[in-house]
């Protein structure tokens, strides 16, 4: 029988998946529901060792001789603190153990909780890892929970051994074993270079029986041609969909931008679950696409592959089940090269994918930032450099063709604005290359002193959208009330002209299309003898209401979903924000 102590049933689990039996006990209250849990078990060898400095000691000399992993549990509070010697043994010796630290409830700390000491990381630069894990409440706890398990376990042997340290923290005293059956916790594979071939046909095997594979890209700011063509042969080998955005800086014939088709305000349930893959494989840092939310709804429905050269558990998804310790070439090309001779893509998936993508319409905007963003990055040259600043930027960016051989920035491994300027000009400097920027004005004033930086060359065009404040907290529904306006969006008046000429640029503004068209007959150019800036004047509440439309006009439409939302907006439209805002919460109440 074991504990229904969710985070001891994973840790138990997962100790049986990867072949970790040999278990060092010592007496303590917190650790009963895990030792009452194995004691029993038949799987398991346990050794009583009541002094906790002792059992480690053991637990190592036991390890040398096995050659395997050993597991040391103990109570709470000064018994963890007694680990220190022979986990500082077994650190320089690379001896792989298991220390498992019972806490109390984290909310306690430092509140005269008995027994209760702070034990995340204690162990600090002695462990290979350290987690602490979550007190489970719901599902999203639970697949925390199994991923932080599995990453210490896969770091006792990844790239040398040595111990990891897993702290379980829990509210109460638990001695109830009403469990007959344990559940099966998620285990994460790890598969390197240096595994057998074996070990790479048993996955790619599952790869060729699969019907729908969704391979997403994320950024990149360096793409070789031969990971374009092993991505092109892939597609062909198997039956897969190539899921990408600029960022990504590949050029894939059939990949598809799924920046607007997966957006939530777009994209139905219904249709994720119709174009829910049976394995994505990922590679590449951040995606701007919605596509991560999306599927992350459906956890666990389908398997991710996650290639990662360093070999970290990066879960985007919520349903890593493999990752591949190498590049996204080495990767692409070993199954492009265990494919069957007859392998093909039957594009059964990629049709579906396609179809849904080739409804997207693209209107003739009124006078807004998108107008202005389409008219510009359309026209920009191939062989070009843009940044994209965060999120309007970049999300109406991806809505148009960009020309081939453009290469892509954005600084979206944090999405912070405090030095979008500053990149672009440090890439600007490094190139002959026409290089354009689209930022907006909040973005621009937090780094316009970058402007003042003496490596400024000819080749940079910067455009500036100033629509009087951050118009994506308009586009997020964040904004509330008038109040919004002053600690939220920063609604404000100011303009960067006589800053930018200060620094000596080519200023030009805009205001409306005629404007726009005469202006970018100057900033188009790449034979400017000093560097341009365009100022684009709109306004945040209407850009932000001319992407709803965009939206409205393609969206698939759904009878029930369609009338409520135009009845919300119906309120909206006739009482205001704020009173809809008061109506919703004493709804709640």
């Amino acid at each position: 029988m074991y504990t229904d102590l969710k985070s001891y049933q994973i840790i138990i689990s997962l100790l049986k998946q990867y072949g970790i039996t040999h278990c060092v006990l010592s007496a303590g209250s917190r650790n009963v529901p895990f030792v009452h849990s194995i004691e029993e078990d038949p799987e398991f060898h346990c050794y009583s060792v009541v002094d906790e400095r002792s059992a480690g000691y053991f637990a190592l000399g036991l390890a040398q001789e096995l050659n395997e992993p050993v597991v040391i549990s103990c109570t709470s509070s000064t018994a963890t603190c007694n680990y220190w010697p022979p986990v500082a043994e077994a650190f320089y010796q690379g001896v792989p153990i298991v220390v498992l630290t019972s806490d109390r409830d984290p909310q306690m700390l430092g509140q005269w909780e008995d027994q209760m000491i702070d034990q995340v990381g204690m162990y600090d630069r002695h462990v290979r890892k350290s987690v602490n894990l979550p007190i489970i409440n719901n599902k999203d706890d639970e697949v925390y929970c199994e991923r932080l398990v599995n990453e210490a376990l896969l770091e006792l042997n990844h790239r040398g051994t040595g111990p990891v340290h897993i702290n379980v923290p829990s509210k109460t005293y638990n001695n109830s074993f009403p469990v007959k059956e344990l559940p099966t916790a998620k285990k994460i594979n790890r598969i390197e270079r240096i595994n057998s071939n074996v070990e790479w046909k048993e996955k790619i095997n599952k790869l060729k029986s699969a019907k729908k594979i969704l391979v997403t890209c994320g950024q990149k700011s360096f793409v070789s041609d031969e990971l374009n063509i092993e991505l092109e042969n892939f597609f062909k080998n198997y039956n897969s969909v190539i899921s990408l955005d600029y960022m990504s800086n590949l050029n894939i014939k059939e990949g598809i931008n799924t920046t607007v088709c997966m957006d939530g305000r777009y994209i139905t349930k219904k249709k994720v679950q119709e174009l829910m893959p049976d394995i994505i494989i990922s590679f590449g840092g951040q995606i701007f696409s919605s596509i991560k939310e999306e599927f992350q709804m459906f956890k666990g429905e389908f398997e991710h592959w996650l290639i990662q050269e360093d070999g970290r558990v990066v879960d985007t998804y919520k349903s890593i089940t493999n990752i591949f310790e190498c590049d996204a070439e080495y990767f692409f090309q070993k199954c492009n090269m265990l494919a069957n001779e007859e392998s093909c893509n039957d594009r059964k998936y990629y049709q579906e994918w396609k179809e849904y993508v080739d409804n997207i319409k693209i209107p003739e905007f009124p006078w807004s930032h998108a107008y202005a963003i389409k008219e510009v990055v359309e026209k920009i040259p191939s062989n070009s450099v843009l940044h994209l600043s965060i999120n309007d930027s970049i999300r109406i960016t991806n809505f148009f063709k960009l020309n081939p051989n453009i290469k892509v920035y954005a600084n979206i491994g944090t999405h912070g604005i405090d030095g979008c300027l500053s990149s672009f000009l440090g890439q600007a400097a490094a190139t002959e290359k026409p290089s354009y920027l689209v930022i907006g004005d909040l973005a621009f004033f937090y780094d316009m002193n970058a402007l003042r930086l003496r490596h400024i060359k000819s080749n940079v065009h910067i455009l500036l959208i100033n629509n009087e404040g951050g118009s994506e907290f308009y586009f997020n529904k964040i904004w509330r009330n008038d109040a919004s306006d002053l600690h939220t969006t920063a609604r404000h008046k100011t303009k960067a002209e006589q800053w930018v000429k200060e620094n000596d640029f080519i200023y030009l503004k805009a205001v409306d299309k005629e404007s726009l068209d005469k202006a970018l007959n100057i900033f188009m150019n790449d034979n400017n003898e000093k560097p341009v800036f365009l100022e684009v004047f709109t306004e945040m509440r209407n850009d932000s209401q001319v992407l709803y439309d965009f939206f409205d006009l393609s969206r698939p439409k759904d009878p029930k979903s369609e009338m409520i939302r135009k009845s919300k907006d119906f309120l909206k439209a006739t009482v205001g924000q704020e009173k809809v805002n008061k109506i919703k919460s004493l709804v709640k109440k």
